[in-house]
């Protein structure tokens, strides 16, 4: 089994989210944007041994923080998809614009592509490469705990922007109707922004990509 456990973070509000193995205590920590003493007190809260650190996305509020913490708890940042590349690489350029500090490019350890998988411990994430709200966006799914992270793809009521560089509405669209909504309307799943909800609410209600 799989619990999580949410972590607003940076000025964004971003929802960093800590998962682990409940069987290993072993956990990931998904889109460590920033504010990583919270997000160090959380891992230490739960009691668990983070062994990697996994990025949905390019965008500073989601990944802004990753180097500092993959150095801190020497573990690898698997994720985006590498068509996200120039975003890590702007990091600076984005830490200016926003006004961050401390943030630096990076790397991952590996790039995600569609069907991969992660393990966290004895669990494990499937991997859907979304692209439109960045080319290289990604998503984890736990098909047992029926729950997606699903960074800044969907969120309750709304969709991604889609005015960045390299945002593409159609992609997103698409992504959303062809690769999510197919899960299941029983799936809850976890936004970058704001509250959960399941795709079976959203595919009835959301009014940029309901059927309702």
């Amino acid at each position: 089994m799989i619990e999580t456990r949410v972590i607003p973070v940076t000025p964004f509000e971003q929802n960093c989210t800590l998962l682990w193995c409940t069987a290993s205590r072993q956990a990931v920590v998904v889109d460590p944007g920033g504010d990583l003493p919270r997000i160090q007190a959380a891992i230490d809260a739960a009691g668990v041994t983070v062994e990697r650190i996994l990025i949905t996305h390019g965008h500073i509020d989601h990944a802004g923080g990753a180097a500092q913490l993959a150095r801190t708890l020497n573990v690898p940042i698997e994720g985006p998809q590498e068509e996200d590349a120039f975003w890590l690489a702007g990091m600076p350029e984005q830490s200016e614009m926003f006004g961050f500090s401390g943030v630096e490019a990076f790397t991952p350890t590996r790039w995600l592509h569609d069907g991969d998988t992660v393990s966290v411990g004895q669990e494990t994430l499937q991997v859907l490469h979304t692209p439109g709200h960045t080319p290289g966006h990604v998503v984890f799914f736990h098909p047992g705990a029926r729950l997606a992270l699903v960074g800044d793809v969907l969120f309750v009521g709304s969709i991604g922007r889609t005015d960045f560089p390299r945002g593409d509405y159609d992609d997103l669209i698409n992504s959303i109707r062809t690769k999510l909504f197919p899960l299941g309307d029983d799936v809850r799943f976890i936004s970058g922004h704001g509250p959960d909800s399941t795709f079976g609410r959203e595919r009835l209600h959301n009014p940029y990509v309901g059927e309702g």
